[in-house]
């Protein structure tokens, strides 16, 4: 491609400089789940996007922000950029290395809070464009940003923002917030996310704590009754039991089921990384493992709140007890009807006292591997990266790609600069510096090929 070698020297050169740029951003703290400093990093992006040219504006959602940004190109072709300025919360502080809002160069990797979820990879993405500029001296597609700030608490307003703004964010294809290398080094390109219903279950058995010698023979214990609601959700085998809980999937096609087949192995790595004796079933293969892994749904008890746990003994019986519970969907499946399906079964199992608060979810959606931009992204990977992406047909992880791919009917690819290491959501997240170049790199021949496509 032309000036590709330009390109890429000035990635090189100036890549301290960008790594700076990304240091400023990530300390600034954006954690939605706390409403801490959400605004003011709203307005550093938007200023960073101004920066290079790009009109951007900060529209309202109903919850924190978004950032839309667009820059004209040398064509008509139009890439839509999805990422999210929200960071998760940085706490157990302790279990940090350095402080997680100052970031820290060591040993060839960058350590902070977004620094891999996601503000690496908006700011490689920047400096991706930067070098373009450079060398080229403009754009050689159009190219819009959205940019949310609640991708982390759910994106709770963000399928109605695009509802509402579909001939704002018009485009030919889009872009994902996160991507990056397995173990072997080898970029991924992954095709779909499964959806998720996250709830909080909870329940009220009396007006306070009560002595447990005095309540705990005749009073009801409102842990106990959530303990036994969470008991009837799913069998022995892990079948979850709400009604017509199945019913709607959609199965995996011969060509997913193919795709995931001609991945490497991962049982042995699941277990090192995570120190797992084991896996809930007996799998007899690779690829049935990873099929239950991402076309299975799931219940997952994701946290539990009732009583005392400090330290020592204080013998109260619990009045309040509460639960989150996750529920990740495969294509067919809705949070209106997973919603509907656990209120009938708990009602049936007579817990008619718990109640159920939607605490956010969407849809499972998937790209079509044979599309021509799956193609070009797959095509221009292996001179920045020294391998090829590689397609995975869904994830087990979850985002908010239903809108994009049905509402904006785009095509969605995951070019990115993580690695199986990166600790996100955890203490200690990092990028690896040589990841984030070659991130930059992959996304500057993206653009070049989207242009002349």
């Amino acid at each position: 491609m032309k000036d590709i070698a330009a390109i890429d020297q000035f990635l090189e050169d100036y890549l301290q400089h960008s790594l700076e740029e990304l240091k400023a951003l990530c300390a600034q703290p954006s954690v939605a789940a706390q409403d801490l400093g959400m605004a003011e990093t709203a307005q550093m992006v938007a200023d960073m996007l101004h920066k290079r040219g790009f009109e951007a504006q900060i529209l309202e959602t109903g919850g924190h922000p978004v950032v839309f940004a667009e820059r004209a190109g040398t064509t008509d072709n139009t890439l839509l950029i999805y990422n999210h300025y929200d960071v998760q919360p940085a706490e157990p502080l302790e279990l940090w290395t350095s402080p997680p809002f100052q970031p820290e160069e060591r040993d060839g990797k960058l350590y902070g809070r977004g620094i891999s979820d996601d503000k690496g990879h908006l700011v490689s993405r920047l400096h991706a464009i930067d070098a373009v500029l450079s060398v080229l001296g403009d754009l050689p597609c159009n190219i819009k940003f959205i940019i949310e700030g609640e991708e982390e608490i759910g994106s709770v307003h963000l399928p109605d923002f695009i509802e509402d703004h579909q001939e704002l964010l018009a485009a030919d294809a889009c872009i994902w917030e996160f991507g990056g290398v397995d173990y072997r080094e080898v970029p991924m390109l992954y095709l779909g996310l499964r959806g998720i219903c996250y709830v909080e279950l909870s329940l009220q058995t009396a007006d306070t704590d009560i002595h447990s010698g005095l309540g705990g023979s005749i009073f009801p214990n409102a842990a106990w009754r959530l303990t036994w609601a969470l008991n009837s959700l799913k069998d022995q085998d892990e079948r979850i039991r709400l009604p017509g809980f199945y019913d709607p999937i959609i199965p995996p096609t011969k060509k997913e089921i193919d795709l995931l087949a001609a991945l490497p192995p991962v049982s042995q790595e699941y277990k090192e990384r995570y120190g797992l004796k084991g896996f809930l079933k007996d799998y007899p293969d690779e690829t049935a493992l990873r099929t239950a892994g991402v076309y299975e749904p799931t219940c997952t008890i994701c946290g539990l709140t009732s009583g005392y746990q400090g330290p020592g003994s204080k013998t109260v019986l619990p009045a309040k007890a509460s639960a989150k519970v996750d529920f990740r969907l495969v294509p067919g499946q809705t949070p209106p009807q997973v919603l509907d399906q656990l209120r009938t079964h708990l009602d049936q199992e007579g817990f008619q006292d718990v109640q159920i608060t939607y605490l956010g979810g969407g849809p499972a959606a998937r790209t079509d591997p044979d599309h021509p931009f799956v193609k070009l992204v797959v095509d221009t990977s292996e001179s920045a990266f020294g391998h090829k992406m590689q397609l995975d047909p869904m994830v087990g992880g979850s985002g908010p790609n239903y809108p994009f791919v049905h509402t904006l009917k785009l095509p969605v690819v995951t070019p990115g600069i993580g690695y199986p290491g990166s600790n996100a959501h955890a203490p200690d997240e990092n990028i690896r510096i040589d990841l984030y170049l070659k991130g930059a790199k992959h996304i500057a021949r993206i653009l070049q090929a989207f242009g002349q496509s």
